[in-house]
């Protein structure tokens, strides 16, 4: 019997700690002067606030806590958001950045985004639904798979070229797109195969939050650049 409780306990410990991470950051939406970004992850933790809800003045050490607490990602990867996001800061203080500071084009925002447009029609900050509606209508299936998302990503990146004059991606960019692909595949699915829930996806993108409401949990499973970087290129090899 007492055996049979330990496993028991060690089976509900991982869901009972989820439901308390759930609890301590519900999802509230921003008001009209909390600052947001091009970035639907930064967003999103902002809304559950992982980060700053009123997305001002976030620091490297905010943004380790935050991808770790939420997404079980370890310090590289928030390093490398962080590093070019203080390029922008204008806090005053250099170590901090508000989230709106990145909507300067090409620090972490660039052409071709699943969900926003570019900066050549103005606004290259918000969600915008008819981009969206465009890269979803590719998930026909209940999981989104590597090869999904590769196909999703190139006809948005082939759309885009055809509307806008002045779209240019440069290397880099052209890698953050694919790892923005491969950090959704990764948190609403797993590192290693993608394979991310529909549903999840959707929420997060639309509604800029992370669907605990809709049964998701903080990955068991860490991921960092290295993993980001391996599912990414995976992306890259889909012929499309």
């Amino acid at each position: 019997m007492k055996l049979a409780l330990l496993a028991l306990s060690a089976t509900l410990s991982p869901l009972v700690g989820a439901h308390a991470v759930a609890h301590a950051h519900p999802y509230v939406a921003p008001t009209s002067t909390d600052r947001r970004s091009p970035c639907p992850m930064l967003n999103s933790m902002a809304n559950h606030g992982f980060l700053a809800r009123n997305g001002v003045n976030i620091s490297m050490s905010d943004l380790i806590s935050a991808f770790d607490a939420a997404i079980n990602m370890a310090a590289d990867a928030a390093e490398l958001v962080g590093s070019v996001a203080l390029t922008a800061s204008t806090t005053g203080n250099a170590s901090t950045f508000n989230l709106d500071d990145v909507d300067k084009h090409g620090i972490i925002e660039h052409d071709g985004s699943l969900s926003r447009a570019d900066i050549y029609f103005g606004d290259n900050h918000s969600f915008n639904a008819s981009i969206w509606n465009g890269t979803k209508a590719y998930f026909t299936e209940e999981v989104i798979t590597i090869s999904t998302a590769a196909t999703a990503r190139a006809a948005r990146l082939a759309l885009d070229a055809t509307q806008n004059p002045s779209m240019n991606m440069t290397t880099s960019q052209f890698t953050s797109s694919l790892i923005e692909s491969s950090l959704y595949l990764t948190v609403f699915g797993n590192p290693v195969d993608g394979n991310a829930s529909r549903s999840y996806v959707e929420a997060f993108f639309e509604e800029e939050r992370l669907p605990y409401h809709l049964g998701w949990v903080r990955p068991t499973d860490g991921s960092n650049v290295t993993t980001l970087e391996t599912l990414a290129a995976k992306i890259a090899a889909v012929s499309v």
